[in-house]
């Protein structure tokens, strides 16, 4: 009998290598519910159980989960809170039994790429620089996104620009005494389920923006209505963000890079010999996100241009790994946080130490700097393209960015 992930690649292999649509519906018809999870993953947990389990109520997998999103079910049997459950894949890694596998959105993706009959463009998380192997330019990965059939590449790391402008705002809007502080970083879903589910009192010092991924999928849905979107990054916990009933208008599809690794793979397509098609747009501020302390910088740097006079300077703590974020927020709470802006990211070391990444923590975050300096803007607002788009947008000053709008703003 076949394993989730083989059964997986088999149908992948087949719908891409083959090109063969009916294939995919005949599949479709058949009920079985572990198919069912490949062609229609939205349907189904990001956390899928591939058979029995007899671990009751001593789980390793419950015990693990840091949001109480696993409980004992029927016969001992365990059961998956999915409102719950924010993707941070500890309980896939404590499954003694290997019955728990992560959730795969490729062969849906890939589905709609190839027959949706509509433009899909492939929004790239800040990690991306040198997870797709040595030589693998931004340009050149466009260039295999195009041949692999998406309409185009955005690069998240621009929107991440445009929410670093409006978490700099709030900071200068809120942030007025030695009390106040802030809490970031709008980007890590893990960070920001932790402060809504275990830490809800914290919730008023949480700026209410969305996240770059968010952000990127709605802008290109508002300028490109028939579009549809295929977020590519190094997690789980964003495919359950995409699901969340307030945000779910932004992003069709979330892919981890090993699903696209393995796409390339099947399809013969090495990016590192693709053609340049290379625009670049997002400044180093929004490039840096992707590791730990990044939009503490980031967000640091912009105030200094907006506002180099500000009485009150900005003071950063960083925390990645859930261990640290938790013992932050203790700091926090007992008055010990020694800062005003504090920034969690669930896996350690950020975005480069996500569990689906390719290449190890500390050469991503080594390939995240070296293109951060390469940009030719330090920050956003020294960012035209931030400044165009945000126009485009209907944002007549980069200040109007604290109003409340369809596109920025959610409610914690």
């Amino acid at each position: 009998m076949k394993t989730f992930d083989e059964l997986y690649f088999e149908v992948l292999v087949h719908a891409l290598k083959d090109r063969d649509e009916e294939y995919l519906n005949r599949l479709e018809s058949i009920g079985d519910s572990q198919m069912d999870c490949l062609l229609n993953p939205k349907g189904h947990p990001v956390v899928v159980r591939t058979g029995p389990c007899d671990c009751g109520s001593g789980a390793p997998c419950g015990s693990v989960c840091e949001f109480h999103a696993i409980h004992p079910g029927e016969a001992g049997d365990i059961k998956i809170d999915e409102a719950s459950c924010v993707g941070c894949e500890m309980c896939i890694e404590a499954c003694r039994a290997h019955k728990l596998a992560a959730g795969k959105d490729a062969v849906a993706a890939l589905r709609t790429v190839r027959w949706g009959g509509k433009p899909v463009y492939a929004l790239v998380a800040p990690a991306f620089i040198g997870q797709f192997g040595e030589g693998v330019t931004p340009g050149r990965l466009r260039a295999a996104l195009k041949r692999a059939g998406f309409a185009g590449m955005i690069e998240v790391a621009l929107f991440a620009d445009m929410l670093t402008l409006k978490e700099a705002l709030e900071f200068d809007k809120h942030v007025l005494s030695e009390r106040d502080y802030q809490l970031t970083s709008c980007c890590c879903p893990m960070w920001i389920a932790m402060i809504r589910k275990l830490y809800a009192d914290l919730v008023p010092h949480v700026p209410p923006a969305v996240s770059p991924m968010v952000a990127a999928g709605r802008v290109v849905k508002k300028l490109y209505p028939e579009a549809r979107t295929v977020f590519v990054g190094p997690c789980l916990a964003k495919k359950s963000e995409a699901r969340e009933a307030d945000v779910a208008d932004a992003v069709d599809f979330v892919l981890t890079f090993q699903e696209m690794k393995e796409v390339f793979s099947i399809l013969e397509i090495d990016p590192a010999s693709m053609e340049e098609d290379d625009r670049e747009h997002a400044s180093r501020a929004g490039r840096t996100y992707a590791y730990s302390g990044g939009v503490s910088a980031a967000v640091s740097d912009t105030l200094s241009r907006i506002r180099a006079d500000r009485p009150i300077p900005l003071a950063s703590r960083a925390a990645s790994g859930v261990p640290e974020c938790k013992a932050m927020v203790a700091d926090i709470l007992a008055g010990k946080g020694g800062a005003n802006f504090y920034e969690g990211m669930g896996c350690v070391g950020g975005c480069v130490g996500g569990p689906r990444v390719i290449i190890p923590r500390e050469d991503g975050r080594r390939e995240v700097a070296a293109y951060g300096d390469e940009s030719v803007h330090p920050t956003p607002i020294d960012n035209p393209y931030v400044v165009e788009l945000l126009g485009k947008l209907g944002f007549e000053t980069v200040e109007s960015l604290l109003e409340k709008s369809d596109i920025f703003t959610r409610s914690l």
